[in-house]
């Protein structure tokens, strides 16, 4: 059955004194800002609806999906690439490489990787064909 990820990080910002009230009177101010947060960037799991948490039928209907269907393509050389889902046990020399591709970026191959230019921003590895395309979807948001 799947479980909650842990929290393990704190994050602080300055709101409106408003904004501090009406959130204080939330039954939940960190789950409302999660959801509220996942929701802008639209990303909010499919499955568990942003709750973190599937029901069991739900786990147990797509658990062969996932694991049978958990490769995709280099995007670089179209070689088959196994698809992880967390980057929890994944070789520390290929790590920055996976949590590119779970934060929303491209998967390549561990051949391919090095190969690709980083962003002198963010690190991703982004081949020069598609750099005005990340700056749309990655940075525009920090300019904001």
């Amino acid at each position: 059955m799947a479980r909650k990820s842990p929290k393990s990080k704190i994050v602080a910002f300055k709101v409106e004194d408003d904004l501090a009230e009406f959130l204080n009177n939330l039954p939940n101010k960190s789950d409302f800002i999660r959801k509220a947060i996942l929701a802008q960037f639209g990303m909010t799991c499919p499955l568990c609806i942003g709750t973190g948490v599937v029901p069991r039928g739900v786990h147990n209907h797509y658990q062969p999906l996932i694991e049978s269907n958990n490769e995709r393509p280099c995007e670089k050389c179209r070689s088959a690439v196994k698809m992880p889902l967390t980057a929890e046990n994944v070789a520390e020399s290929d790590r920055k490489r996976v949590e590119q591709f779970l934060k929303g970026g491209p998967l390549y191959c561990t051949k391919c990787y090095p190969t690709v230019p980083a962003c002198d921003d963010c690190g991703w590895h982004v081949p020069m064909e598609k750099v005005a395309e990340h700056f749309r979807k990655v940075h525009s948001l920090n300019m904001a």
